[in-house]
Formats: C-alpha cells, structure tokens, sequence
C-alpha cells in the first residue's frame, strides 16, 4: 500500500513555447497525485532539498539539462521512508539520494513525496551516515559530497598535509566552500580563489589561510608557470583550470567537476608530460551505490565539515524562483536549503 497522499505539492518546471516561436519554460508549484511520480521500490516523505547548479539549469530554456518536461527538478533530496518493497530500507528510516537521472531525466527533490529506485537511496541511520539530520544531509548536498569526493581523490593520489599549498577556485559556492573548510579541518594548507571581495572574511572562518583574486587565475600565462600549488580542487571550469594545470606542483592533482565559466578547457600538453600532472574528473552522478555510501557514512565522520550549518540560507517551494536564478548568474554565497515539507 502506498504512503503518499491523495494530493501533494511540487515545484514543476515546463517547457513552452511562446506565440512568436521563442522557447519558454511555465515554473511553480503545483497540486500532483501519486499517479504523477515514476516508479520505484522506495516512496519518501521529502523534508529537505538543495539548490544546485544544475537545478538552475534545468528551469531556463537553455538549460540543455533537463531531459523530460514537465519535469520536477532537484538533483538531490532527503526524507524519511513512507512505503518500501526494499528489506534494507524500513518504512520509517530518513535516507537520501541524489545524482543518476534525479531531477534531470526523472522527477526530482523539489516535492513532497517522491519515488526513487532502492539502489539509488542512502541510507542515515546505522551502517550508512549516522549522525547526519535530513537537513544536514542537505546542507552538505550534492554539492558537499562533490566536494568530499573531491578530498578523497587528492588524498587518494597522495596529498597529504603538509605537502604544501592547496588551491580552491569558486571557493564561494557550494562544492568550493565545503572543499575549503573539509580541507582545512584535515590539516592542509588552503588558498581560496573567488571573484566576490566580500567573501574574504567567511573563507578565513573556514579555514583558508589565503585568499586569490579572481582576476589572477583567468588571466593568461605561459604554458608553464613558476610550480606552486600541492593540488587543487577546481569548481569553475574553463576560466580557472588552465591556470590550476600550469601551476601545479611536479606530480600533484587537481580535482575538477565545475563548468560554470563554460566546457571548453584551453590548455597544452606540458603541465602533463613535463611535470606529471594528473587531472581527476569528478563525476558525482553515476559513482556506484556503494561508493557513494561510503563516502556519505565519512561525511557524517572524519570528513564532516566543521561548520555545517553556517552560511546557509533556507528557501522553500514557494520562493525558490529567486536562488534558481541567482546561482546560474554566480551569485552562489554558501548553500541555499529548501524546506520542502516535514
């Protein structure tokens, strides 16, 4: 028997056409059955969601994101179970999930109730990442596990603190932000590039030792330039991550899984075959179940970002027109929650 309601309520996003042939996209909320949702083995009561990016995206016309319309966006989303054909999953239990098709070929967070694959679900009790709220798990969101996931790859490429400098480009969005206090609070050395002066003040609580100008890291330079940096995680794109690869130190990494200043990646061959570069893609969509878990249960642990909860702003399905458009025109500061029921 299911456990969603009659009628709930979602954010729905749909693609229209005005009179003069322009493409458009009818947002807001709206009243949706059961009938509305796709299938899954695990229902959810959904507390919480996050603004991301992509979800900015997946509202514009030219979004090139969303891949079914009408579509409920919202790539990640936190709840507790109402109804469940998994053993693993208890009616009850407050889980989350994000990434896969969620919100982008699939209905997404930004409603009531929703249905999800079991294999999708992480769990927040227990063996999963016990010790994390349903918010919490939203606070850090897609975007903190990005960034956590960006840390462990570092670290699994041998950083280690002490090695020296660590640079964060878009270090005042969501994934750089996080990066800089997870990073800071495992003992490493982190600058934070941001093109916000008023930022400077937040990124030093969370831990950055240095701050970098936007214009420094855009700027053109040589193929090669003086080795600075022990590794980086790069939330920008085409704008910062050349800078990032000629400047990394002999051996070192950086962790890349941002686009916001656009795909295109105008580099040479050098910081590769002359001092051994690595470069990681970070693609938090498709990573495995399991992995995924693991780094959720780290994320309420020995990754946990100290100052979770801090600059976070809450909207909810009402008012979630204004942080859709803000993040795509940059101006990210922290992360934005949305209440979305409980």
């Amino acid at each position: 028997m299911s456990g969603i309601p009659g009628t709930f309520r979602a954010y729905v996003a749909e693609k229209t056409q005005a009179a003069d042939g322009t493409a458009r996209v009818e947002r807001g909320v709206r009243d949706l059955t059961a009938a509305d949702l796709p299938d899954g083995e695990v229902e959810i009561r959904v507390e919480w969601s996050s603004v991301n990016f992509k979800d900015g995206l997946a509202v514009r016309p030219d979004g090139k994101v969303a891949r079914i319309s009408p579509i409920i966006p919202g790539i990640d989303l936190a709840g507790v179970v109402v109804g469940s054909a998994a053993p693993s999953l208890a009616v009850g239990s407050t889980v989350l999930a994000h990434g896969y098709d969620l919100g982008v070929a699939r209905h997404g967070g930004y409603s009531e109730y929703q249905r999800v694959p079991a294999g999708w679900v992480v769990p927040l009790e227990g063996a999963g990442a016990g010790g994390l709220s349903t918010r919490d798990a939203m606070v850090i969101g897609t975007a903190g596990f990005t960034a956590a996931m960006s840390v462990v790859a570092l670290e699994d490429h041998g950083l280690r603190p002490g090695d020296g400098p660590v640079l964060v480009t878009g270090a005042s969005g969501g994934v750089g932000s996080t990066a800089v206090a997870i990073l800071a609070q495992r003992g490493h050395e982190v600058w934070a590039a941001t093109g916000k002066a008023d930022e400077e003040s937040r990124l030093r609580g969370l831990g950055a030792v240095g701050i970098l100008a936007r214009e420094e890291i855009t700027a053109e330079g040589r193929p090669l330039e003086s080795e600075r940096w022990a590794g980086a995680v790069d939330a920008v794109g085409a704008a910062t991550l050349p800078y990032v690869l000629r400047t990394l130190r002999t051996g070192a990494a950086v962790a890349a899984s941002g686009n916001a200043s656009g795909p295109k990646l105008d580099t040479t061959v050098f910081p590769f075959i002359l001092r051994g570069v690595a470069l990681l893609g970070m693609d938090s969509a498709q990573m495995a179940i399991d992995r995924r878990r693991a780094i959720w249960a780290r994320l309420a642990a020995d990754l946990r970002p100290r100052t979770l909860g801090e600059g976070v702003t809450e909207v909810t399905l009402d008012t979630l027109d204004e942080a859709l458009d803000a993040i795509v025109a940059g101006a990210a500061r922290g992360r934005w929650v949305v209440r979305v029921g409980g």
